[in-house]
């Protein structure tokens, strides 16, 4: 169970490798304004693709790096399944990537720790 947060970087590194090979991956980070929502997943300001690139893989990557503790829960994929199902097979792609990533939290916040 301790490799978890391995394979969540892994599936980061396919997240933002989905992003680019589908065309999604922005060239420009968006206003100030716009990444300060209050909304969850910016949902007033971002597109669900623009959210993931600009606050959810540089926050989770940062979780890594500095060894913070993972979030204890994750339900991105539903939001995702909404904005996401059907749009074309890298959107499928994505959503299974989502998926993986809200099961690794979950396997991880079940992990007793000594």
């Amino acid at each position: 169970m301790h490799d978890i947060p391995l394979r969540i970087a892994d599936v980061l590194l396919e997240v933002e490798a989905n992003l680019r090979t589908s065309g999604k991956w922005g060239n420009e980070q968006p206003s100030d304004n716009e990444l300060a929502s209050d909304q969850p997943f910016c949902l007033d300001t971002l597109a669900f693709e623009q959210w993931l690139q600009w606050i959810f893989l540089p926050r989770m990557k940062e979780i890594l790096e500095q060894q913070h503790p993972l979030p204890m829960k994750s339900g991105i994929y539903e939001y995702a399944e909404d904005c996401l199902y059907g749009k074309d097979i890298k959107a499928n792609d994505l959503l299974i990537l989502i998926k993986r990533f809200d099961d690794l939290i979950s396997i991880q916040s079940g992990v007793v720790r000594h």
